[in-house]
């Protein structure tokens, strides 16, 4: 009798990780001016479940790994919950 191994990437979500991957996009999105329902947002919302799956559960690193997932200078905007900040040249 084989026994299978399954990883918390096989199990589904529950509505927890749900909510805490939800903030996540709505974070990124808000923060980037990123329309609800885009292409773009899609891709967000893929790239922060597999993360989540893959065992990141803190918002703050979510955050930080989807960003760079995304290939975005991280250096020009600071990761919190409020709204970007504007730099002058």
């Amino acid at each position: 009798m084989s026994r299978r191994y399954f990883s918390r990437h096989n199990e589904p979500l529950d509505c927890d990780d749900l909510r805490r991957c939800r903030l996540v996009l709505d974070a990124i999105c808000a923060e980037f001016g990123i329309e609800q329902g885009s292409e773009e947002a899609t891709r967000i919302a893929a790239i922060t479940i597999e993360l989540y799956q893959q065992g990141v559960r803190n918002i703050g690193q979510l955050k930080h790994l989807v960003d760079a997932a995304r290939g975005l200078d991280l250096s020009e905007h600071a990761i919190s919950e409020g709204p970007p900040t504007q730099t002058s040249a």
